[in-house]
């Protein structure tokens, strides 16, 4: 009962909190968020999995319990984790602790809701990465996009409406195909349940059969690219990826650590759990179509920041080139290939944090996020800007940092990849991301940072109070911790994801 706790308390803290006046709403939501971060440290210090939720049925801290008849198929409570969802569960309870943080200089008015909302959206993203029915599923799944709905259309900026209704018409038409196809697979499959399990069992297995005039094989690629685009679209991947700039841009900086730290890695989880490991042999069929998406969108993604000027595009535009690695690593079905995505993932929701939260604490100060409108600014802020710089160069692949674990995890398993014809090329292609990379960010940073003193805005800046360097500081740490000891995480997803090779003849 232990992850019905855990949701229970975060789901009891946005009522709670709602419930709070406005001025002590922000230190009563992170007191309450402290809750669900302690129960999924103590989740990962007793984790002792040792294999795939889907695959092999090894599932941690298991909870079951009927639900409800629909169509004949049954629904349940069915929740449990493994190496895969674990770590996702501890960068949601962390990121969201320290955002709640970084809000209390950011957020002035309807205090309350905005951290209720918050802790709301917390409660929903842990429903996501613990649910193993796929009805219960979508219900978290779909119950994201409420409280992100209204935290960028109510806090946002002067173009919040049109960023937040582009946000929710995307996704949620993105998950409609995703619906659709997924249930057609179980209509199609010899299963009475939506339990993830026994649906990946049945697919895998191959026991499928033809469904509204198409042959099983054509069945399974039809669905198969259609959860990909439902799936690519929350990513998001190239060419779905036009509704991520405007959400962030228009978004609070603390929204936007939620957004990028773990709303991005909802798609990719989806993928990984659906696409990866239902339909491995579809996978590698269409290896190479997905490989190309994944490459344009790490260069494509990576060239858009380049020529952008506003700090919060440049960010954003990095998560889309960041997340081609990802799929990139599960396409070449390899442990460290699909370990890496996994562990890519975590990577990416830390630095990616880290940067939209320091980009945050400038603009309080200057009011500003645009390139032209300041330089020098490490004189004035030398400890924002000094953590600032240290994610960047997360970002660009620095050793001993996160994100230098993961990208290398990605390209050691993918250029040895036996799925993916031509591994070799379209690896070393996507390592050239990492000088473009480079590029945007050292040429931000000189621009903004460094220099004589400039601001074209009527503020006089000073150094960031602790409330707002602290949380930077923790997730810096963070950073560096996963990429000293990568098998922190590494090790119980590499339990998690050998299962899914092992068992898809791949």
């Amino acid at each position: 009962m232990i992850i019905e706790t855990l949701l229970a308390v975060t789901g009891l803290a946005a009522l709670v909190t709602f419930l709070v006046p406005d001025e002590y709403a922000g230190r009563a939501a992170a007191v309450f968020s402290v809750l669900p971060l302690l129960g999924s440290l103590l989740l990962w210090a007793r984790f002792n999995g040792a294999g795939n939720a889907l695959v092999d049925g090894d599932v941690a801290f298991e909870s079951a319990a009927p639900w409800m008849t629909l169509g004949g198929y049954k629904v349940q409570w069915f929740v449990g984790l493994d190496g895969v969802s674990l770590p996702l569960v501890v960068l949601t309870t962390v990121l969201t602790t320290l955002a709640i943080i970084s809000a209390w200089s950011a957020i002035d008015e309807r205090q309350s809701q905005f951290y209720a909302l918050i802790l709301f959206m917390e409660t929903t993203l842990l429903g996501v990465f613990t649910a193993l029915d796929f009805l219960l599923w979508f219900v978290f799944w779909e119950a994201v996009l409420v409280p992100m709905y209204f935290l960028i259309g109510v806090w946002g900026g002067p173009r919040r409406k049109y960023a937040a209704i582009k946000f929710f018409v995307y996704t949620n038409i993105a998950s409609l195909a995703m619906f659709i196809a997924f249930v057609a697979l179980v209509l199609a499959a010899p299963v009475e349940t939506f339990s993830l399990p026994a649906v990946a069992a049945a697919l895998r297995g191959e026991q499928i059969a033809g469904f509204l005039g198409l042959t099983p094989d054509l069945l399974r690629t039809v669905a198969f690219v259609a959860m990909f685009v439902g799936f690519g679209v929350k990513v998001p991947i190239v060419p779905f990826h036009t509704w991520l700039p405007d959400a962030h841009v228009e978004a609070p900086s603390p929204v936007s650590v939620l957004l990028a730290g773990v709303l991005l890695k909802m798609g990719t989880y989806a993928l990984l759990r659906y696409n990866f490991t239902m339909l491995p042999e579809t996978a590698a069929a269409l290896a190479v179509p997905i490989a190309a998406v994944a490459v344009v969108s790490v260069l494509y993604g990576a060239m858009l920041a380049l020529a952008q000027e506003d700090l919060k595009r440049i960010v954003a535009y990095s998560s889309v080139s960041s997340m081609g690695y990802v799929i990139l690593g599960l396409i070449a079905y390899t442990l460290y290939g699909v370990g890496g995505a996994t562990f890519q993932m975590v990577a990416h929701g830390l630095i990616s944090g880290l940067m939209f939260m320091s980009v945050g604490v400038i603009y309080h100060a200057t009011h500003t996020r645009m390139v032209g409108d300041m330089s020098g600014m490490a004189d004035r802020m030398p400890v924002t800007t000094g953590i600032l710089v240290a994610g960047a160069f997360g970002y660009m692949g620095l050793p001993l940092m996160a994100g230098f674990a993961g990208e290398f995890f990605v390209f050691v398993g993918s250029f040895g990849s036996t799925t993916l014809p031509f591994a070799p090329i379209f690896t070393a292609v996507a390592m050239f991301g990492i000088v473009v990379v480079a590029g945007y960010l050292l040429l931000a940073m000189q621009k903004t940072l460094f220099g004589p003193f400039r601001l074209d805005t009527d503020y006089e800046v000073h150094g960031a109070p602790l409330r707002d360097t602290a949380p930077l500081a923790v997730l810096l740490l963070c950073i560096v911790a996963l990429g000293v000891a990568p098998d922190l995480f590494f090790g119980m997803i590499k339990d998690a994801v050998g299962p899914i090779l092992q068992g898809g003849g791949l």
